[in-house]
């Protein structure tokens, strides 16, 4: 009897493992793909007055297929890299086409997506010594003004709802560091936090999170992926061991690859599709280390 139920708990294990491992690796082949006959979402350009900067920012916000102002939709910020700028994401991983057709699936809440200029400067352009002591410092300030100018502004030109509960951040490199800094560092602004390949810019993990009860009982969802050929990898691995030590839940995935768009087109789908939905912290180990 013993070997009976032994067998039966194997094939049920290595049937979970399997469909994961098929289902949840990665993005279906296509994923990234234009679908000529699916409705496209609506991207706009908005520039906003920046106190912070003392100058006038831009910003791209991506509305959903159906979009209507007479709805209230979610936010999702989607923060760039250090050699990027509010068109990284755009140019490199087509985000409008990835959430395109996953509302074509049916397996997308209804969201704003604003994709803003992380480097909080009068001259935010990549150009340059990018890794110049003030545009690195540049992405540090952008905290301030992504809470007192940005939000504040979307917030009254789109129905976007306007608590934490309803508001993500996410980013890829320098982006991940800061959705993680500037995430966790305001669990009374952001339920939801996503970093894909996190740079050295992600502070110590005592530092993002100083009070893991809080972090367990306020996050809705904590989400960190990485490429395993990343050099910045140990960014992300520390980060999920401590919060694995202190039993903070969150999604660690670690998928075949390095530091370009590949693993942040993945990191987005993925990401994109647990937002504003009930999250059922029992399935996370489905995206442990792969």
């Amino acid at each position: 009897m013993k070997k009976v139920l032994l067998t039966a708990s194997l094939f049920m294990f290595y049937n979970c493992a399997v469909t994961a491992q098929t289902t949840l690796r990665h993005a279906p082949e296509g994923f990234d793909t234009p679908r000529p006959q699916t409705a496209k979402g609506v991207i706009d350009t908005i520039q906003y007055p920046s106190k912070t900067v003392g100058a006038t920012r831009r910003a791209l916000v991506y509305l959903p297929p159906g979009y209507s102002p007479q709805k209230q939709y979610p936010v999702l910020y989607l923060l760039h890299g250090i050699g990027g700028d509010e068109f990284e994401w755009l140019h490199g991983g087509q985000p409008q086409v990835i959430l395109d057709n996953l509302y074509a699936d049916h397996k997308l809440a209804d969201m704003i997506v604003v994709m803003p200029n992380g480097r909080a400067m009068k001259d935010d352009r990549a150009t340059g010594d990018i890794m110049a002591r003030d545009k690195v410092e540049a992405f540090a300030t952008f905290e301030k003004d992504l809470l007192q100018d940005l939000i504040p502004f979307i917030e009254q030109q789109y129905p976007a709802l306007k608590d934490r509960e309803h508001r993500a951040i996410a980013g890829l490199s320098m982006g991940g560091g800061q959705s993680l800094n500037f995430g966790l560092g305001n669990l009374d602004q952001f339920a939801w936090v996503g970093a894909f390949s996190a740079a050295p810019n992600t502070k110590s993990p005592e530092l993002l999170v100083p009070d893991p009860a809080k972090a367990k009982q306020q996050l809705k969802l904590l989400f960190l992926s990485c490429g395993d050929g990343d050099r910045l990898i140990t960014f992300t691995s520390r980060t999920h061991e401590y919060l694995d030590q202190h039993q903070v839940p969150h999604i660690y995935y670690i998928e075949p690859g390095v530091h370009d768009f590949k693993v942040w087109k993945n990191g987005l789908y993925l990401y994109s599709q647990f937002l504003f939905k009930p999250v059922d912290t029992a399935a996370y180990k489905k995206y442990s280390t792969l």
